[in-house]
């Protein structure tokens, strides 16, 4: 697997998931989507727990 490839876009794909699990909870009214935060708020702030754990990710 190329990970170079996911480290360049692993910001903007933390903030879309996020941003769609929201949408998809506001829509069916079901609140676990809402979880959709927790890659929302990895996305804005540049922190990512999972990259930090597994040691895949650069982060600078």
């Amino acid at each position: 697997m190329n990970f170079d490839k996911i480290r360049k876009n692993c910001r903007v794909i933390r903030i879309v998931v996020g941003l769609a699990l929201i949408i998809t909870g506001v829509v069916t009214g079901n609140a676990w989507f809402y979880l959709g935060v927790l890659p929302l708020v990895a996305g804005l702030t540049n922190f990512c727990p999972l990259c930090i754990i597994t040691k895949k990710c650069s982060l600078k």
